[in-house]
Parts: structure tokens; sequence; C-alpha cells
């Protein structure tokens, strides 16, 4: 049974109060009394208005559901016409501008890649923030954007073959972001600074210099021999690395061991879909590593090659500039942490009437409440330059809702005693409602926001569900081809360029699915660039690094520049469902859909549900590995719930796929020693909590509040928590 601390009428978690009163609060100038008796006042006056909110998304979604069963013929006209009836389309306002102060250069004047991972995972959570900077040679060397072709193979030992190839492509690079006067960096044979200008001298004797001398920033070592040359290009810094003795260098005829790019400008530590964060056990875990990050001094050891290592978050870089001064560079990834939205509660805390609070109500005081240390420090570890606190808030639906953060972001600063919008607001545009009444959600936010970005994967799984009754949605890979997604991604670009973010927050786009496919993510995702889009997400520091050439293939502020000029995308587009109550499907169709979806859901759930994975790499059905989170779930799960309800598909086939796909996880999963298999026999499918879990987001999918997963999910773990406490 949990243990609880009462104070001001609040049940708390032990483990919890023990964190924030013992190791938290001493770094503050708080004290217990002020900080849970605040607390409590905000659950008790903002717990009916989140329960007002989360009423009127289910009222309105049961007045669609009746507009539909109602209306077989599409009209776009009647249907827009509804929509504002019913309070969904709100009336937009005219004219917006962003007013946000005080907001870290690289989300308001830098454009580069960003990262998002689970903060309960230490190890993962400094990996990113260390993804700063990344060695391009090592990203190119580990992935598949080098082939393997020509005896370029990868292998346990350091092969030159591929490591030359390497080589050529990263000069292939500086010849576009770093061009010469004359020549080619290929040619290069060494790199000296001569009277403030940096001279290249090529395979012929010639020595050049740069074609724009102000690329160089700073160097390390001395001028005429420096060991790191700085440079800047589309605002991005880059680093050329020689050391002629260094394993690498010695066989490059400049002597360049490495070329290291500026990569993950920020991360999102993320407390939200990649997290299984179910108890007050899990949430004192992950907020303490929130508060070692914010502190500086969060660390991670573990074993590799047979030893083990500490991970720590890094330090500054330092370089001395052309005139001889010195000039330090950001070590680290800028931080945002990602709340909860407004749907879960928690048991971490319980109310005077023991009912568990709302969890977007304490992650919004606990996160700021660690990351007060890091906001009066002046350390060189300290996050934002600018003592602001960068939270991310999504599966907000409409204005109503992102008010309503606003209300709560200005109660905890209050309690914090911090100045007036300290807690900047990253605006999630993933629910339908919110897409379609965006420039509204900016406006309640506008000294707030830093932050606006699409969620293409939440989006399709709520779009799946408010349409749910308007017929059979079309197979997965053909809703991405519908007119919707298109106008939904560039509407976002263009109302935040119409609010005038460029400059003062960012634009993002959503996250690279396949981590071992980064020759197409290189291929592919340099499209998010040509959006407008100054951020975009990537699933790992390797892919961080491979994606921030993009960023000095395209200037992103002068493509936003351009593209302000133009007109938004059609309203009527991202109106229209993904729906197709035409379409002929064979049986083998239908079943291999099927089979795509079960896998997707079943190898995610059992990782959930038995070992507290919120993001994991699953295999499909065709063994390539694709990221996975309550969001992918949600458009798995809704997809065969509305494939049900159309008749596309019975239960009795959907239950036989499950049977049969959980043996091809249990397979997948052979080499995992904490595995348990799910299709051992029949009963142990029955007893699996996990195929459970699987079964009821399927099967009650409908009925699910705008078919999140979460609710079932953290059902399923606390109960597989509570077995594994009683053996």
């Amino acid at each position: 049974m949990t243990q609880r601390i009462s104070h001001s009428g609040l049940a708390i978690d032990a483990q919890l109060y023990q964190f924030i009163t013992e190791q938290v609060l001493p770094h503050t100038e708080l004290d217990t009394e002020r900080l849970f008796a605040g607390l409590a006042d905000i659950i008790q006056r903002l717990t009916p208005i989140n329960k007002a909110l989360l009423a009127k998304r289910d009222s309105l979604q049961k007045h669609i559901d009746g507009y539909y069963q109602k209306n077989i013929k599409d009209n776009h006209d009647e249907y827009t016409q509804f929509l504002k009836d019913i309070g969904y389309l709100l009336e937009q306002p005219q004219q917006v501008s962003v007013e946000t102060e005080g907001v870290d250069d690289e989300i308001a004047r830098m454009a580069g890649p960003q990262l998002v991972v689970p903060v309960s995972n230490a190890r993962f959570a400094l990996n990113a923030a260390n993804a700063r900077w990344g060695s391009l040679y090592d990203a190119l060397y580990g992935s598949d954007v080098i082939s393997e072709e020509e005896g370029a193979e990868q292998g346990s030992q350091y092969n030159p073959v591929r490591g030359f190839k390497v080589m050529a492509y990263a000069r292939q690079f500086l010849d576009k972001a770093l061009p010469l006067k004359s020549g080619s960096h290929i040619e290069s044979t060494e790199y000296a600074i001569n009277n403030g200008e940096l001279v290249v001298i090529l395979g012929d004797s010639q020595q050049v210099t740069l074609a724009e001398p102000s690329q160089l920033i700073g160097y390390q070592g001395q001028p005429e021999r420096p060991t790191a040359l700085l440079f800047c290009h589309h605002g991005l810094h880059f680093i050329i690395a020689i050391d002629p003795h260094n394993r690498i260098g010695r066989d490059d005829k400049a002597g360049i061991k490495d070329i290291v790019l500026e990569s993950a400008l920020t991360t999102i530590m993320d407390c939200e879909d990649s997290v299984a964060a179910v108890d007050g056990e899990d949430k004192t875990q992950v907020y303490r590593n929130w508060f070692g990050l914010m502190m500086g001094n969060l660390s991670c050891e573990f074993s590799k090659g047979g030893q083990t290592q500490t991970r720590r978050l890094n330090r500054d870089q330092h370089f001395t500039k052309l005139d001889g001064s010195s000039l330090t560079l950001h070590g680290r990834s800028l931080m945002f942490v990602r709340n909860v939205g407004h749907l879960m509660t928690t048991p971490a805390i319980l109310d005077s009437d023991g009912n568990e609070v709302f969890e977007g109500i304490l992650d919004a005081v606990f996160t700021s409440l660690c990351a007060l240390p890091e906001y009066h420090s002046r350390s060189e570890l300290a996050n934002s330059r600018t003592q602001s606190i960068y939270i991310v808030k999504p599966k907000m639906h409409g204005p109503e809702e992102v008010a309503f953060t606003a209300q709560l972001f200005s109660e905890v600063e209050v309690l914090l005693g911090l100045p007036n919008n300290t807690l900047k607001m990253g605006i999630m545009d993933e629910e339908r409602r919110t897409s379609v009444n965006l420039k509204a959600c900016i406006a309640q936010a506008k000294q707030r926001v830093v932050f606006i970005n699409t969620g293409f994967l939440d989006r399709t799984g709520d779009e799946i569900h408010t349409a749910m009754e308007a017929g059979a949605a079309l197979p997965k890979s053909a809703i991405k081809a519908q007119p919707w997604i298109d106008a939904y991604e560039k509407r976002n670009v263009s109302i935040g360029l119409e609010c005038g973010l460029s400059g003062k927050a960012q634009i993002g786009k959503g996250m690279w699915p396949m981590p071992d496919k980064l020759a197409l993510m290189m291929e592919q995702k340099i499209g998010h660039v040509k959006s407008g889009a100054n951020t975009a997400w990537v699933p790992s520091p390797t892919a961080a690094t491979l994606h921030a050439l993009h960023y000095h293939d395209v200037d992103v502020f002068a493509q936003q520049k351009t593209l302000s000029a133009q007109s938004q995308q059609s309203f009527r587009d991202l109106l229209t469902p993904p729906i197709d109550n035409q379409q002929q499907l064979s049986s083998e169709d239908i079943q291999l859909e099927l089979d795509n979806n079960v896998q997707g859901i079943l190898g995610y759930v059992v990782r959930w549900v038995e070992q507290g994975v919120g993001c994991s790499k699953v295999p499909d059905i065709n063994n390539v590995g694709l990221m996975e989170d309550r969001a992918t779930l949600r458009i798995s799960s809704q997809h065969i719930a509305n494939w049900l309800h159309h008749g596309i598909c019975t239960e009795e086939q959907v239950l036989k796929t499950m049977k049969r796909m959980a043996k091809v996880v249990d397979e997948q999963n052979a080499g995992d020693s904490q595995y348990k298999n799910m299709a051992d026999s029949e009963q142990s499918l029955l007893d699996s909590l996990a195929f459970q879990a699987a079964t009821d987001l399927v099967f009650k999918g409908r009925s699910q509040p705008n078919g999140y997963t979460e609710p079932l999910l953290h059902h399923y773990r606390r109960l597989f928590k509570e077995r594994q406490a009683s053996m």
C-alpha cells in the first residue's frame, strides 16, 4: 500500500514528498508550508475548470457523432456552419502578434534539429542534452547514409575504406557550407590562420581563402597550427578538428580528425508520450531527473565494452576569437520540459476528498519548482541565459484550453515567486480543434508562446476519432496522402509566420519514425526545412547531427520571409476527414492492414505494461524498426476500432489476428532477457495484462476520450505493478 504524508489537506505519496522537501526545497527560497498550501489552493480552484474543459470535449464529440449519423452527403458549408453553431469552430482574431520576451537564441534566432526523449531515462536524457554538438564522422560512419558497397562494410573494427567515404562526404559538406574563393576542400592539405584570415593550402601548394571570410569565428590551439577551427553558416556553428597524430587524422591529407556540427539546438525532456509514469514512484523519478538536469548534477553509470562509464552534462566549448579575446559556446542543448496534457489524473497526490489530482497541474508546479535552482543559477551548466522556463503543453483542444494553461502558469509563477511570463509555453498543434482555431490559440498565449509544431501522429489519431461516425477510415498509408495533412502542415507554418513567430519562437515539425533508415531521412526530412520550420524532431543524437546538414542546405529564416507572402492552405481540405465509404478493399488488403496495426500495438503495449517503457523501437511486420509511442498507438487502435465499427473487419477476425501476432512479437523479443512471452499458451494469453490492454484499446477504442490510450495503459500498468509487488 502506498505510504502518504498529509499536508494542507493533500495526501502526498511519501517518496514524492521526501524528494520535494529534502532535495528540492533546500535549493530554493520556498518552505514546505508555502509550497503545499499554495499547491492545495491551486488544485481546489483549477480542478473544476479542468473538469469542465474535459466535459466540453465530450459534449462536442457527441454533437459531431450525431451530425455524421444524420448526414451522409458531404456538404462543406453546412458542416462548417454546424461546427460554428456548437462552438467547435470559433471566430478567428483578425490580427495576432506574439509579444514573448526573454527568449533564448536557440529558440528565437537559430534553426536546427530538436530531440525528444523520456526524461525518466537518465542516460537518454543526458545523451540528448549533450547532443548539442555531434561528430559528423561518427554519424556518417555508423549510419546507412554511407553505403556498404565496394568494401565499405561496418564491422567490429575500423574500416579505412568506409572511413575514406566518410571523409569524402564531409569534404563535400565543407564545399557547400564553407566555400573557398577557388578550388575545393577535397584538395586541402593544410588549414591555418594568417593575419586573422583562414588560409587553406591545396594539393598543388596553392593558397586560397574563404569566399566569405567572416565565416571564421574562432579557433583552439595556435593560429598557425590550430587544433580546431570554428565557423558559422546559416546561424549554425561547426568545427573542423585537426590532429595529424589521431587514428583518423593521420589518414587525412590535412590532418582533419573530425567535423563537429552544432546539432540538437533544443531538446524536449518528455514527461508525456514517451514516458510510462503511473504513480507517485514513477512521477518522483521523472521529477528527480529533470531536477538533476536543471541543477547540472545528473549523472548515469552504464556498462560499455565491459567497463563502467559515467555520463554527465557536457561543459561549454571555449575558443579564441580572431582578435584574441575568448569566446564561449553553450555545450548543451537548450532544454524544454513537456508536461502531460489536461486529461489524466495521478495517484501521486490525492485531494481533500481522496480523489486523484490532475497530473497536468502537478507537472506545471513541480517541473517549474525543479527549474528554480537553475533560474537562480549563474553556473556554467545553467539551461537558460534569459532565466526562462520552457514548458511544452501537449494535447490541448482549442483556445479555451490554451487560456487555461496560461492561467495555470500564472498561478505557478505567483506560488513560486517568479516574474510574470517566466514560464514560456510550447503549443502542440496535434488536435483537430486546435488546428482549426490555431490563430486564436496563439492569441491566448501571445506573451508566453515560444513554440508551435505539428504532430502528425496524434493529429491523425484525433482525426480518426473525431470522424468515427463519418465512415470507414482509409488504410493508414493512404491517410498520409490525403489533402487534409498537407493543409494542416502548411497552415501551421503560415499562421505561425502571420502571428510573428519568426525570430521569436520555434515553428516545428514532427518526428522521423525510422531511426535506422537515416539515408531515407536525408532524402525526405529536408522537406521540413523547406516548409519554413525552424526545427523538427529527430529520434537520436546521430539523426540530429545528420539533420543539421539540412539547415546548412536551406536558410530557414530566408525561406520564412518568402513563405510569409503566400496564402494559407484550403480550410475545406483541413475539415475533410480521411474517409472513403466507396473504397474497395480486398480481404488480403484488410488482413495486411490488421496485421500491421496489431503488431505495432502489441509490440509497444507489452513493453509499456510489463517494463514501464514509454517509447520503443518496435519492429513492424517487415522487421523495420519504428519509433512507437502513445501517439502511434492512438492511430493503430483507433484505426481498428473504426474498421470494426463500420464492418470492414469483425471482432473474431481482430482477436484471431491478435493471438497470431502475439507469437510474432514474442519471437521479435526473444533476445530480451526481461521479456515474458505472451503467447506460450492460450492460458498465458488470458493471463497477460499486456494482451488484455491491447485488446481493450481496440475493442473499447470508440469509448475512450478523444481516442486517447493513456487511461487504459495506466490502468493495466498499475495492475501489473500490483501483481509484481504481491509476488
